[in-house]
């Protein structure tokens, strides 16, 4: 195995990797158990193990970086208009790892001055661990991550998830169009197809109904694995974000140029 140079990765990023594995081993001896399930005011579910992993991530980033910004899932934000802005969803896909899907990560992503400049995706339970940093690259359990070189949309693997929203407006037509061209169309969802993608195995990922914790720390990862990271209007990736389109290039501007004018 080719692993990145560890003296080439931050301090920063060694505390989130550091804090993402303690959340894994957290969440792991939850997974099976009988975990108790609250609904909260949004109606998203939340358990003990989101809580404690969040209380874990949250105390290992801080007591090295006390004058950092923290927003967390479950514990909101700290300090938001600080220089450096932890992201931190604990259990990302928690109505999954309710009933037992392994398709739940941890996510861990560092904002400086708005803009995203590290992520961590930990996958616990399919042992897939991801990290990126700004200028650095992007990695899979050590193995250098690169987006497909395939430019055919006809050639195209596209996977999509959380398109609720898109069903009540034209975009839905307009995904129906890529995705009717596409060779291949899967939902592998969550963080998954994040991971495939930067790893040069699908295309696309395209989502609508998420927010910035979800996908912050894989939006570097797929950016640093030579993809184009936006919401399915061409922006950037910032706390207001609510849907994706992610992509190699030739591909993310053929798509983007056909979902243009999506209302988020």
């Amino acid at each position: 195995m080719t692993d990145a140079n560890t003296t080439e990765r931050s301090e920063h990023l060694e505390v989130a990797l550091t804090a993402a594995r303690e959340a894994a081993d957290i969440s792991r001896g939850y997974y099976r158990g009988n975990v108790e399930v609250r609904t909260k005011a949004d109606r998203t579910p939340v358990t003990q193990a989101d809580v404690e992993c969040e209380e874990t991530i949250r105390a290992t980033i801080l007591a090295r970086f006390p004058g950092h910004g923290f927003y967390g899932e479950e514990t909101g934000k700290t300090q938001a208009d600080a220089e450096y802005l932890w992201l931190v969803d604990p259990i990302d896909g928690t109505k999954g790892f309710v009933r037992q899907y392994p398709f739940f990560s941890t996510q861990i992503a560092l904002m400086h001055q708005g803009e995203i400049v590290l992520g961590v995706s930990s996958g616990t339970m399919m042992d897939e661990l991801a990290w990126a940093e700004k200028g650095r690259g992007a990695w899979l359990n050590g193995e250098r991550l690169s987006v497909s070189d395939i430019v055919d949309p006809d050639c195209a693997a596209v996977s999509t998830g959380n398109l609720k929203s898109l069903t009540a407006t034209d975009g839905w037509q307009r995904l129906g169009a890529i995705l009717g061209r596409a060779d291949r169309t899967r939902g592998y969802g969550d963080f998954y197809h994040y991971h495939l993608l930067a790893a040069g195995k699908i295309e696309a990922v395209i989502e609508s109904d998420v927010n910035i914790l979800d996908i912050a720390a894989l939006s570097i990862i797929v950016t640093e694995a030579g993809g184009v990271f936006t919401d399915l209007n061409g922006r950037a990736p910032a706390l207001a974000t609510r849907s994706v389109l992610a992509a190699p290039p030739a591909l993310h501007a053929l798509y983007l140029e056909q979902l243009a004018g999506f209302v988020d």
